[in-house]
């Protein structure tokens, strides 16, 4: 994210940054920077497909810090790719890297990898913890500087990008951002986070006193996600740097540098635009200007006021009204009930799948999930049948179609999907997407379910909250292939179990009725764990099953979303734990008798088997 090499280089120079004492103020959050920060700070394993619960405890206590030092918090999280798709190429980029480190992980190599629900996992947890937030239409860097500049605060994020920013408070690097270690404060000052802050000045003093209103320019021109270099190549091969000149040897930090002691000559940002169009081509020149100036645009504040929505829950963008979203859509995406897989579907007809670490020989895990994700294509396009869109396919008669990068094997491909075809009483003219909202709750609740291939009579047993991932896990055991095994359906089960067990037992809420077998049994269970999670055997083919669930279970969550929740959201915390998944599988290969790990709680040996018998049926 951000500017090329600016990251390295500025945390090697050190003399950039001064000390700042984080307390009572407003500060503005980096929604995307932040839950990558934390979930690789709280993640042991990234092989099994997550641990959404550590994750979850980890978000509690970063808030939990900043409530201590008096900090208000407002999280200002990435939509879509927007409708201009500017930055496709950078994607593609990131899903292709991502594809390489999933391999990795897969045959035992290090790396990290972003489980597949995560930013699911944080959103909940934000509105959980009651912290205010807001999805942006698209990219979210300007706005959170607008919003920043409005209120005269600091920026927290992990986005080089905003040392380019002009930022009345600065920019803090998430990480020389210590929320760990809050320190007390002296007398009635309170206590405080140690962080720091980058200092534009002191980094332009740092380059012959460069002009801070040429840094844009100089981002643009180093490269960053929005620019690729190729378009600049002539410029660098003919241009004298200072300080070494152009890339040759000392790697990036050299042209970086080369090019900011080379801006720091001019005056103003037109003046080293002419200059750099010099050694170009002439009849290049004119389309090269256009694409700098509108580059460097990037980095002015937006004037969309995010106060206002956090004020009054309005959210207003250019961008969403030249989309022409219906309204609830527009206000269910910026309160973060919708996702942006749902904006770029809509906007773009394309959208990202994201790798898991799964058996890279099989199909991808979300072949599984397509017949949900056809669904979800049908009633977002169905309002556009007739109208000229940007796809491939032009006849109006035609069902739409969605392009979808994924994985096939190891690299990444596109792949055209017709949406589907809805049920006949969802196709009459009273059900378009703008009227989604008006229809009966019954028949909402009757597409997601026949999509799901369950009947609500099924379901009623289930308590309310699980309804809707039993539902996905008889989908997907009738169309996983290859087939699930019952070991498989047994320990994801069993793993459910005890995530309930676990949210029962830890209920801060002083009213709710605690059984005494329950928290023996989850101390019992506890004790297990601790034991039997040192075993560090991998079953790739188990993992890959698993991350089938995951991929179904997150197109039930944009199809439930989508439909306005016809069935309540499961809370990701306690639903899935990848590392206690695949113990549990492993043990039950060798031991069955860990089917009985809850017997000393009859409620939840009676959950398990209600489980059971439905999903087995």
């Amino acid at each position: 994210m951000g500017v090329q090499g600016l990251t390295g280089f500025v945390e090697e120079r050190g003399a950039f940054f001064t000390e700042l004492r984080v307390r009572d103020t407003k500060l503005v959050i980096d929604g995307s920077s932040l839950y990558h920060r934390l979930c690789f700070a709280s993640a042991v394993d990234f092989r099994r497909g997550g641990d959404y619960g550590p994750f979850a405890a980890a978000v509690r206590d970063f808030f939990g810090s900043l409530r201590a030092c008096r900090v208000a918090p407002f999280v200002v999280l990435d939509g879509g790719r927007g409708a201009d798709d500017r930055k496709l190429p950078t994607l593609r980029g990131r899903a292709a890297e991502r594809l390489r480190a999933a391999h990795g992980l897969s045959r035992g190599d290090g790396g990290c990898l972003v489980p597949l629900l995560t930013r699911e996992a944080f959103v909940q947890a934000l509105g959980r913890l009651g912290v205010p937030f807001v999805q942006c239409f698209a990219e979210a860097d300007r706005e959170i500087a607008g919003l920043a500049n409005r209120w005269g605060c600091p920026v927290l994020s992990l986005d080089s990008d905003f040392c380019v920013f002009d930022l009345a408070a600065g920019y803090c690097p998430l990480s020389h951002f210590q929320w760990q270690s809050v320190c007390a404060g002296e007398g009635a000052q309170g206590c405080y986070v140690p962080a720091r802050c980058f200092s534009a000045e002191k980094f332009c003093r740092h380059f012959s006193q460069l002009n801070r209103s040429l840094l844009p320019l100089f981002a643009v021109l180093n490269g960053n996600d929005y620019l690729d270099l190729a378009a600049l190549e002539a410029f660098f091969s003919r241009v004298r740097l200072p300080r070494g000149g152009a890339a040759g040897k000392g790697g990036k930090h050299v042209r970086l540098q080369g090019l900011l002691n080379w801006l720091a000559q001019f005056a103003e940002p037109s003046e080293a635009v002419d200059n750099v169009l010099k050694y170009l081509k002439k009849h290049r020149r004119e389309e090269i200007r256009e694409l700098l100036c509108s580059s460097m645009e990037d980095y002015t504040p937006s004037d969309v006021n995010l106060e206002d929505f956090f004020q009054n829950g309005k959210y207003e963008c250019e961008a969403a009204r030249k989309a022409d979203l219906p309204q609830w859509v527009v206000d269910a995406l910026a309160k973060g009930k919708l996702a942006p897989f749902i904006s770029d579907a809509l906007i773009l007809r394309s959208t990202f799948l994201h790798v898991q670490v799964e058996n890279m020989q099989r199909p991808s895990a979300h072949s599984t999930a397509l017949p949900i994700r056809q669904v979800i294509y049908g009633l977002l396009l169905k309002v556009s049948q007739n109208t000229e869109a940007a796809s491939p396919s032009k006849q109006t008669n035609e069902l739409p179609v969605v392009c979808e990068f994924d994985r096939l094997q190891k690299t990444l491909k596109k792949t055209f999907v017709q949406a589907a075809s809805l049920p006949t009483d969802f196709c009459d003219d009273h059900f378009p997407l703008d009227k989604l909202m008006e229809v009966p709750m019954s028949c909402r609740q009757m597409l997601l379910l026949e999509t799901l291939g369950v009947k609500m009579s099924f379901l009623e047993s289930i308590p309310s909250h699980l309804q809707l991932p039993v539902a996905v896990t008889c989908y997907w055991i009738c169309c996983s292939e290859p087939k699930v095994k019952l070991h498989q359906l047994k320990a994801l089960l069993l793993m459910i179990v005890s995530g309930e067990l676990q949210r029962i037992t830890n209920d801060p809420d002083p009213t709710a009725e605690r059984a005494e077998d329950d928290s023996i049994a989850y101390n019992e269970f506890l004790k297990w764990k601790e034991k039997k999670l040192q075993n560090k055997d991998f079953d790739l083919d188990a993992a890959h099953s698993f991350c089938q669930w995951q991929c179904c279970l997150q197109m039930g969550l944009y199809l439930n979303q989508l439909l306005c929740t016809p069935l309540s959201e499961p809370d990701l915390t306690g639903l899935y734990n990848g590392t206690l998944v695949h113990r549990l599988y492993q043990e039950l290969k060798s031991t069955p008798s860990v089917e009985n790990l809850f017997t000393s709680s009859p409620k939840m040996t009676q959950l398990y088997q209600v489980l059971l018998n439905k999903v087995e049926s």
